[in-house]
């Protein structure tokens, strides 16, 4: 069975490379992943054996949120001419549902204003039934949240806006 590092390099050298739809089986495995024409971020499917339907579903919604979110050429390029008032990005190392607490009752891991340190836990990714805690990687104040609790997030999508001065 591939581990989430296998599948997260895989996704990585795919959407570097000019490849437009890959398929890998092992172990009665199957890893299938096309890319989406208009973005170039490449749709993965992966049916694992013994995964009970609901998760076949959230991935199928995965899966067609994305190809419906991706910013058209006008917003990419009026995003940067806009001013930049943050120094980093912190991003989402893997594609999953953003959460801003550990659970529902709990507060926020970070707010607008919040200072971070590198090892400070800003969020949670929650990826096959794993809860990633995502750390700020660097020292500074988160400016802007750009993801909502609850929303799914792909690899690489900016999740937090951090001034480091």
């Amino acid at each position: 069975m591939l581990k989430v590092e296998e599948i997260r390099e895989i996704i990585k050298l795919i959407d570097e490379s000019s490849i437009d739809e890959f398929s890998y089986e092992t172990n009665g495995t199957t890893v299938k992943m096309k890319k989406n024409n208009e973005t170039g971020v490449p749709a993965v499917t992966a049916p694992v054996p013994n995964v009970s339907a609901p998760v076949a579903t959230q991935s199928e919604k995965l899966v067609n949120t994305t190809e419906n979110q991706a910013p058209t050429e006008a917003e990419t390029s009026n995003n940067e001419t806009e001013s930049k008032d943050y120094d980093y990005e912190i991003v989402s190392p893997m594609v999953g549902t953003f959460y801003m607490a550990p659970t529902p009752e709990s507060d926020p891991f970070v707010k607008n204003g919040s200072k971070v340190d590198p090892s400070t836990v800003v969020c949670i990714v929650e990826a096959m039934k794993l809860f990633n805690e995502i750390e700020a990687e660097v020292k500074g104040e988160i400016v802007e949240i750009l993801a909502d609790n609850g929303d799914l997030v792909e690899y690489g999508q900016p999740l937090f806006r951090v001034t480091t001065k």
